[in-house]
């Protein structure tokens, strides 16, 4: 089994995520660093930094040369960044001493690579925010479809009062509508360009270092922090919570899922096929929910390793630094696959209308025992009502009688199974299209 699941040719496509895998590739890495360095130079080149004519040629270049990752490795790993390897390979395939002498003109490694990484964050960011909008398009058409489709809900695995399929729905769908809202300020946080020179103070570029780094966002279309934050590292951190949040959010929906369509229950199938067995040709297995919790897991746990990046040493610190390059990629990659894999099951779940009401319908009516409780109180105080309905469940299980038709006979002179299974779902169908509303209000 390879170290990596999503780089893996066998195991990729169920744990991995090609679109984003892409941006985080050495060939990205070092096509974003060109970039960053490019409009360095052109903005230095404007201000007077450098020289006008070294400038041109260094942005020119920066789209015209093409680095081998791997002839980095070497210096990489003696020098513990890329940089100094790529520098080097830059001046040697731009072939103009010259010029290339103003390349990287009072920057630090740390300022090219975290201003390309929020560069590649970028596209990330704005496939996250289209597969949320497909997701919840998805889950929107669920509830709606479910919004009055009794069902039984659980509290702590066992029956508790009737719901509905569309309340159900909704509950996975209106975290994940608050994670949406909060990718705008996730994108301000991470989106922003690194400029501080060796140790935070940009001294090499004097008075105009805060410019530079002004119109080296303006160029790169970062948003400018107004300071150094090589040692600040809670954006990343912020990432790691966000990720870790809808995590949470998503694996729930798989958690669910799993148990609605388990043997003995079936509440739910899945519309297009699941996953088969090897030995047991009867097996459906639901291999795209347990791939959506497994990542779910995992990625609550990477987010801790790259928050645990923050207790960041001093003005730079090597190991904390890599502790997010262990950390940051895999969690990126992961959620994405989460994201992927939660807008395929939504569609794809049907609901089995007639397995939920059989589990309704079983179990004695116990469900219906808080809404007896509250029907009695009408007619007598609650603490009587709550005695009597208890007693009648205590009755119904070891007389194993209905508690409808207990109620009948204690209390006479209302149908109770009629009046119990009319009045079960309460604000369940009203909570299921308010979600759906939302969504659909954008």
């Amino acid at each position: 089994m390879p170290a990596a699941l999503a780089d893996s040719a066998i195991y990729g496509r169920l744990f991995g995520d090609a679109e984003v895998a892409r941006l985080f590739s050495d060939s990205a890495e070092t096509r974003a660093m060109l970039l960053v360095e490019g409009a360095l130079a052109r903005v230095q080149g404007a201000l007077g930094l450098i020289p006008a004519d070294a400038a041109a040629f260094i942005d020119r270049a920066s789209h015209e040369v093409q680095i081998d990752p791997s002839s980095l490795a070497t210096e990489t790993a003696r020098n513990g960044v890329p940089v100094p390897a790529f520098l080097a390979a830059f001046r040697k395939a731009a072939m103009a001493p010259e010029p290339m002498q103003y390349l990287h003109w009072g920057a630090t490694s740390q300022d090219i690579m975290d201003t390309a990484l929020a560069l590649r964050l970028r596209p990330m960011l704005v496939l996250w925010e289209t597969r949320l909008d497909g997701l919840l398009s998805a889950l929107a058409a669920l509830a709606e479809t479910g919004a009055t489709l009794p069902m039984a809900a659980r509290t702590y695995g066992q029956f508790a009062t009737p719901t509905s399929f569309g309340a159900v729905v909704a509950g996975w769908g209106w975290p994940l509508l608050e994670w949406r809202v909060r990718m705008s300020p996730l994108r301000t946080d991470l989106l922003k360009v690194s400029l501080s020179g060796a140790a935070g103070t940009l001294s090499a570029m004097g008075d105009a270092g805060p410019q530079v780094r002004a119109a080296l966002a303006h160029e790169l279309g970062l948003t400018d922090p107004g300071h150094s934050w090589h040692s600040d590292r809670s954006a990343p951190g912020q990432l790691g919570g966000f990720a870790a949040g809808l995590a949470g959010s998503l694996g729930k929906l798989g958690e669910d899922v799993l148990a609605l369509s388990q043997s003995g229950l079936g509440e739910v199938s899945f519309a297009g096929g699941s996953g088969a067995s090897s030995t047991m040709p009867q097996k459906q297995n639901p291999v795209a929910a347990s791939a959506l919790v497994a990542l779910a897991r995992h990625v609550i746990g990477l987010a801790g390793l790259v928050q645990g990046a923050a207790l960041h040493r001093q003005q730079r610190d090597g190991a904390a630094w890599f502790s997010e390059w262990l950390s940051l990629p895999q969690l990126c990659i992961c959620t994405s696959r989460m994201l992927s894999l939660a807008e395929e099951i939504a569609p794809s779940l049907a609901p089995d209308g007639v397995a939920m009401a059989r589990l309704l319908d079983g179990g004695l009516g116990l469900i219906h025992a808080e809404a007896l409780t509250f029907a009695l109180a009408e007619q007598m105080p609650r603490p009587d009502a709550v005695a009597a309905v208890k007693e009648m469940c205590q009755t119904a299980q070891t007389a194993q009688t209905p508690l409808p038709e207990l109620a009948n006979r204690r209390f006479p002179g209302t149908d109770w199974a009629a009046k119990l299974a009319t009045g079960g779902l309460g604000q369940a169908p009203v909570e299921a299209m308010a979600f759906v509303a939302r969504v659909r209000a954008g």
